[in-house]
């Protein structure tokens, strides 16, 4: 997984600001089609491999984190093309020109009513990177009936995933942090919308046989974080090593990269074969690949700390790439899958 913005010449070339992206960048991403890597040839998309996939994310984090950060996220949220069913895709991926853009929360945050043959969905969710470009938004929700919860079979509320259009949606204009800022990962809320029952659907259910769909979904959103992680840390080094005298200071974090690199590529590679060879992923693969990455961002955040208080003031003024990347990069460990391991 070496540097490869040649063959993104043309958005490498662009001038990321971090408040917002401009029209030219969300054109670049269309034309590229880079919100479909994982939707296959026949309804539009790149159909990429797991591992072509990852390199691709990882390329787009280097050259910035927030185009890194919302193509992950947008095109993780088109990997549910797979759990989807065939009229519905048909419907939203072949039947409409404009390009496709699913975006949501993972956070269950609302409640879908049991309604005829659909549900009425009603809640307000966090964190939803992409808003302000998408198309679609994905959410999930605790299901009811006549205002009561539905129980699974071991008594916990039963949730489902649904899948809105933007039109549905009201997007509050409310993300501020100091770090990713042109992911505009804004909040939604939507007031009882109805949504037909073809619309819901449930994680690592799939009716597609492309193989990308048998990934589990923990580990391919492990996975597509990591080498987010690690394009915005390979960009700090790089911009690091223009200015810092005491370049053995640097190896720690380039050592740390250059591991995880090879493990995010063994671990692609491992489940690769596995699905090739009609093998699922046990729980234990799963583990191992979370506590890897997670364990790889721990060590990441500790180079860079490291190395940060060395590169003097230009480093702390907030128009300079690296105070621009450092932030970009704490702010995307937030992330719930991973911070929760790095308490």
């Amino acid at each position: 997984m070496k540097r490869s913005k040649y063959d993104m010449h043309k958005l490498a070339d662009l001038n990321f600001k971090p408040q917002v992206f401009s029209e030219e960048i969300i054109r670049e991403i269309d034309r590229y089609n880079l919100w479909n890597l994982w939707v296959p040839k026949s309804h539009g998309g790149l159909e990429m491999s797991l591992s072509e996939g990852l390199k691709k994310l990882f390329s787009l984090a280097e050259i910035d984190g927030s185009l890194g950060w919302t193509v992950t996220l947008c095109s993780g949220a088109n990997f549910f093309f797979g759990n989807l069913t065939k009229d519905v895709v048909e419907s939203i991926f072949i039947s409409q020109e404009s390009p496709i853009r699913f975006g949501g929360s993972g956070g269950v945050s609302g409640y879908a009513e049991k309604k005829n043959e659909g549900y009425s969905i009603t809640g307000k969710w966090k964190y939803a990177t992409g808003a302000t470009y998408l198309t679609h938004f994905t959410l999930n929700a605790e299901v009811r009936v006549g205002g009561k919860a539905v129980c699974d079979e071991n008594g916990a509320p039963m949730v489902r995933s649904f899948l809105m259009g933007r039109e549905d949606v009201e997007i509050i204009h409310d993300w501020n942090a100091m770090g990713l800022k042109a992911t505009a990962t804004h909040s939604f809320e939507i007031k009882e919308k109805y949504v037909p029952e073809s619309h819901s659907f449930i994680y690592d259910r799939y009716f597609h046989d492309h193989p990308i769909f048998k990934v589990p979904f923990s580990s391919f959103a492990d996975l597509t974080l990591w080498v987010n992680y690690l394009g915005m840390a390979s960009h700090f080094l790089e911009e690091a090593n223009k200015v810092l005298s005491q370049q053995e200071l640097l190896k720690p974090l380039t050592t740390s990269i250059d591991q995880s690199i090879d493990s995010v590529e063994d671990h692609a590679a491992t489940i690769e074969r596995k699905i090739l060879d009609g093998e699922k992923l046990s729980e234990k693969d799963m583990r191992t690949i979370h506590q890897d990455a997670a364990s790889s961002v721990a060590r990441l955040s500790q180079a860079i700390l490291k190395v940060y208080p060395q590169l003097g003031i230009m480093a702390c003024s907030e128009d300079h790439v690296l105070n621009h990347i450092f932030r970009d990069y704490f702010t995307a460990i937030q992330h719930h899958i991973f911070s929760r391991d790095l308490e």
